[in-house]
């Protein structure tokens, strides 16, 4: 039997790609992820990440991912309410994944608070019947889940650090890092406005503009 697992890097941050990884793998070859020593991706360090990602792949059938842009998300986001649409933007992309992979059953981590109603967002993009198991933190219970988050987050770093080659250091990206917020200052005291790589649409970053805006009426 064909198993995938399927998780995300980057939800939360407001720099960024959102990155969806997925992972197919034979039900038999399961044990050999658990002897590798794979967990949740936020458990391990950097280096260890990258070298479980090369593992990973060799005894992987396959593997796949799929990159939001922060102008994609943006995008739906500014529509309606953000987690609800967000959850159906990711919902979207698991299903990508899953088309491309092609397993028996795949699980995934579910992103809405209802693990059944996001399994049936993906089950209505996807052009084929397959088991889906949508549980929250299911990349720290199952292996294949923890393999698919090791690979999304080495793919997110992997953007990260061009983004910082090029602009600077910003930190991890997350509204929780001061090193981000005062890039976030600097970018629209410096261009009046955000880069591309900016999640615009988030209240972080909405909140910086908005202070930004009234420093620069109290300067007129």
């Amino acid at each position: 039997m064909l198993v995938a697992g399927v998780d995300d890097a980057g939800r939360g941050s407001v720099i960024g790609p959102l990155v969806i990884a997925g992972i197919l793998i034979d039900d038999k070859d399961l044990p050999k992820l658990i002897q590798l020593g794979v967990k949740d991706s936020k458990l391990l360090s950097p280096s260890r990440r990258e070298t479980l990602a090369v593992e990973i792949k060799q005894i992987a059938k396959k593997h796949a991912f799929v990159k939001l842009s922060p102008a994609e998300i943006d995008k739906v986001v500014e529509k309606g309410r953000k987690l609800h649409r967000l959850n159906w933007l990711e919902a979207q992309a698991m299903a990508k994944i899953i088309e491309l992979l092609k397993p028996d059953i795949a699980y995934v981590d579910a992103s809405d608070v209802l693990e059944e109603r996001f399994k049936q967002q993906i089950l209505e993009f996807l052009p084929f019947k397959v088991e889906i198991v949508s549980e929250h933190k299911a990349d720290r219970r199952y292996p294949v889940v923890s393999a698919a988050s090791i690979i999304a987050k080495v793919e997110r770093d992997r953007e990260i650090a061009e983004l910082k080659a090029k602009y600077g250091d910003f930190g991890c990206g997350y509204p929780t890092d001061p090193k981000t917020v005062e890039f976030l200052h600097y970018c629209l005291e410096t261009f009046k406005e955000y880069p591309e790589f900016v999640r615009k649409s988030w209240k972080p970053a909405k909140k910086v503009k908005s202070e930004n805006d009234s420093r620069q009426k109290r300067l007129v």
